[in-house]
């Protein structure tokens, strides 16, 4: 055997020599391989790829093992673990025909250059160099974003100001001096760093603050604020997941900090306190990922603080909350505001479970500690519920099996032995935080998991390493509304359908302080630049950083404006055409009440053909429909000089919430809803826009007129929506759309439409 691969690599060797075109330019290709192909000599997949490498290596270094080796291993760009069987290399046009010939060859691509951006979020937003709002507002240029949060990691290179134009004049901030923080540390990307502990310290006059200063030690705000504008940084990663260039959604956009929450506990006077600086310091956009549940409107220092943001003409951006996926869990339901949901990307992080047979199998894993090539013994223990049989099985890798969603407690357990690792076979959908594992896991399907039982089964001596620190792009369907992300109806205002729309939000990788903990594992804590975490405060800064591009793109629309066109150009299908699917609902098709009107599209928005805008008097008329008193509604606007001549629930919002009782006669007036709406045309000067409804079951839904005309830019066109419900409600929630759609296609401006009978009374 021994000769005959000598003389095939000696064939291969003359063959290489003779070929004048060996020694061509490589360049770099995706290959395809058929794993059941692989012959059982290989102990794994990725041995068997550079085995196939070193076969094309050319003539100049064939020779010892060892050397063909180490030249496939440096051809080899990457394995390919998760989607598909194969690997990328660096390949002339002569070395890829023989790949083409070797056993397993299934297919090729030719890699195309990509720009790696942000934790891979910016380009599944769509934002690029060449086209869309990136270039069209200059990355966010000249534009102001505030944040209220844990504070910043001045330090941090998402905050170098190259490139990076002058502080705007405008600008009345201040970079404080204060515990391990000085002025100096200020720039023109960070423009501004303040902090507020008052109320905290008024609340406990014996408490020690200790990292008294705008510094973050927490780790949160220095992850929004990067993620919402922070500068390029190359070469990032989390332990090796999610590698390549970090980027905010608007890296030319200023940062100010303004730290109110505290490791020591956080003042709702403190965040008041907070967003009244930033407003007088002059920012343009405010990303607030914090939120308050069970105040009234008027009795909600966020929402009263936001109000007068909005009279300014500051754009907010707020966290839906993470209490779903239960209904009315919503916070920050403010009509004034953005209301974010979080949702899924197109992105996966994977462990590789290597067999002793050689077959290799792949699941889901974040666990951040070096990969293993050593092979460990491994064992079926059914559940792992038994804590006297994972004692017994000390060092080895556990194999745990799950039916009946007993995952939370088989990952107790076994973090709490001395075994070697986790395998944990579950068809569990909703995996996001198990994934950042303190010890080696891996999350199979139940496919892949029946082949590691079979192994088992038929093996005297069952061995097989894990391995870790794969990223795969590309994962379908995405996006999906994370299953934590709070839903509707707003119980502060339950009149305006809310959340407003869904932004990345889900296991995002962005800038952490460089002296706090990224995670622990077993073995201790580990440090971290970059982090990867979850939440809906992730898809806030997403969604105020786009913000900051359109402010950029279109200074003088209004927040209304801006979070109009948001909101109707945001896409409510995933990346296979198909309705968002939410993962709190297993799956199922997404409704308004968890992702509002879609996931967020920057470069549509960016553009949208029609706004729906609306004016501080049409909030005011809203208070005044609410039945807030006059002491109520003054606390909110901060004013007598009000009127309330006009009161109206319903305001110009570009989606549309229906309430129906279950039970109804033909003479009740809530069974018939209507809504006034007026919209700007922002698109081509003259156009005509027809108006398609979706079905809505029991639910006749008309609009009139149901064709808008338009003779100039800036022209505002209004119609009436008509909702009829039934005189028997069979379903508690009915949703659809309506959409403007522009003669030629050139715009379609879609709203939400809820029908529910859920009952919701205003807090």
């Amino acid at each position: 055997m021994a000769n005959c691969i000598t003389l095939y690599f000696l064939f291969l060797a003359i063959l290489l020599t003779l070929n004048p075109f060996i020694m061509a330019q490589s360049e770099t290709y995706v290959i395809h391989m058929d794993l059941s192909a692989m012959p059982t000599a290989f102990s794994s997949h990725q041995n068997w790829y550079l085995t196939t490498l070193a076969s094309v290596s050319d003539s100049s270094s064939l020779g010892t093992a060892s050397n063909r080796n180490s030249l496939s291993s440096s051809k080899i760009v990457y394995a390919y673990t998760n989607a598909i069987h194969g690997f990328s290399a660096s390949l002339s046009s002569s070395e890829l025909e023989v790949i083409k010939n070797s056993p397993g060859y299934l297919s090729s691509t030719k890699d195309m250059t990509v720009k790696s951006d942000t934790t891979h979020t910016s380009q599944f937003l769509g934002l690029n160099s060449n086209s869309g709002v990136w270039p069209k507002s200059d990355y966010g240029k000249d534009v102001i974003v505030g944040l209220v949060d844990t504070g910043i990691w001045p330090e941090s290179k998402s905050y170098t100001d190259n490139g990076m134009t002058e502080v705007p004049s405008r600008w009345k901030g201040e970079c404080e001096s204060g515990t391990q923080f000085n002025s100096s540390l200020c720039n023109k990307k960070l423009i501004g760093a303040r902090y507020f502990n008052k109320g905290l310290i008024a609340t406990n006059p014996n408490i020690t603050i200790l990292m008294n200063s705008a510094r973050d030690t927490d780790g949160h705000g220095t992850h929004t604020s990067s993620t919402a504008a922070g500068s390029h940084v190359e070469s990032v990663s989390y332990f090796g997941y999610a590698p390549g260039a970090a980027t905010g959604m608007a890296p030319k956009a200023h940062v100010a900090m303004y730290k109110a929450l505290w490791d020591e506990g956080t003042m709702l006077s403190d965040i008041l306190a907070a967003i009244d600086q930033a407003i007088e310091d002059g920012v343009d956009i405010l990303s607030l990922s914090l939120g308050i549940d069970g105040r009234a409107l008027y009795d909600d220092p966020v929402a009263i603080a936001t109000f007068a943001a909005m009279e300014k003409g500051i754009f907010v951006s707020t966290s839906a909350g993470n209490e779903g996926p239960d209904g009315q869990t919503l916070h920050n339901g403010t009509p004034w505001v953005l209301t974010v949901a979080a949702g899924t990307v197109d992105r996966e992080f994977i462990g590789t479970l290597t067999l002793g047979n050689g077959v290799s199998v792949t699941g889901l894993s974040l666990y951040p500690g070096n990969s293993s090539s050593s092979e460990s013994s491994i064992v079926f223990l059914k559940t792992c519920l038994e804590e006297k049989e994972l004692e017994k099985n000390a060092n080895k890798i556990a194999i745990c099996y799950d039916t009946n969603g007993s995952i939370s407690d088989q990952l107790y357990n076994v973090r709490n032995s001395k075994v070697a690792g986790g395998v944990f076979i579950t068809n569990y959908t909703d995996l996001e935080f198990y994934l950042q594992s303190e010890f080696p896991a891996v999350f199979l399907n139940f496919e892949d998991g029946d082949k590691v039982l079979e192994y088992i089964k038929n093996s005297h001596s069952p061995k097989a390493r894990l391995e870790f620190q794969v990223t795969h792009l590309g994962t379908k369907p995405a996006p999906k509304v994370a299953s934590y992300s709070s839903r509707g109806p707003s119980q502060s205002c339950p009149f305006i359908l809310k959340p407003d729309l869904m932004a990345p939000g889900a296991l995002i990788l962005a800038s952490w302080p460089q002296k706090s903990p990224a995670t622990k594992i077993n073995s201790g804590e580990l440090f971290s630049n970059f982090n990867i975490i979850s939440g809906t405060s992730m898809s806030c800064p997403h969604a105020a950083g786009v913000a900051s591009l359109l402010k950029g793109a279109h200074p003088k629309w209004s927040p209304a404006a801006i979070r109009s066109a948001m909101m109707t150009t945001a896409d409510a299908l995933d990346n296979t055409q198909r309705p968002i699917r939410d993962i709190g609902r297993n799956n199922n098709a997404a409704s308004p009440l968890a992702m509002g009107a879609g996931h967020i599209n920057p470069n549509k928005a960016l553009d949208p053909g029609l706004i729906y805008d609306i004016t501080s008097q049409d909030y005011i008329n809203l208070l005044c429909a609410l039945d807030f008193t006059s002491q109520q509604i003054k606390a909110i606007t901060r004013s007598s000089a009000y009127s309330c001549s006009n009161p109206s629930l319903d305001l110009n919002y570009p989606s549309f919430i229906g309430y129906f009782n279950y039970n109804s006669s033909k003479s009740d007036p809530k069974r018939i809803q209507e809504f006034q709406r007026t919209v700007t045309n922002v698109g081509d000067g003259m156009s005509v826009y027809t108006a398609k409804l979706t079905s809505m079951d029991e639910y006749k839904v008309s609009v009139a007129p149901d064709k808008l005309v338009f003779k100039e830019k800036y022209e505002k066109q209004s119609y009436k929506l008509r909702i009829e419900g039934p005189l028997l409600v069979d379903n508690y929630l009915v949703y659809g759309s309506l959409s403007w759609v522009e003669t030629s296609g050139k715009y379609v401006v879609k709203s939400p439409i809820v029908a529910t009978t859920i009952g919701v009374d205003p807090l």
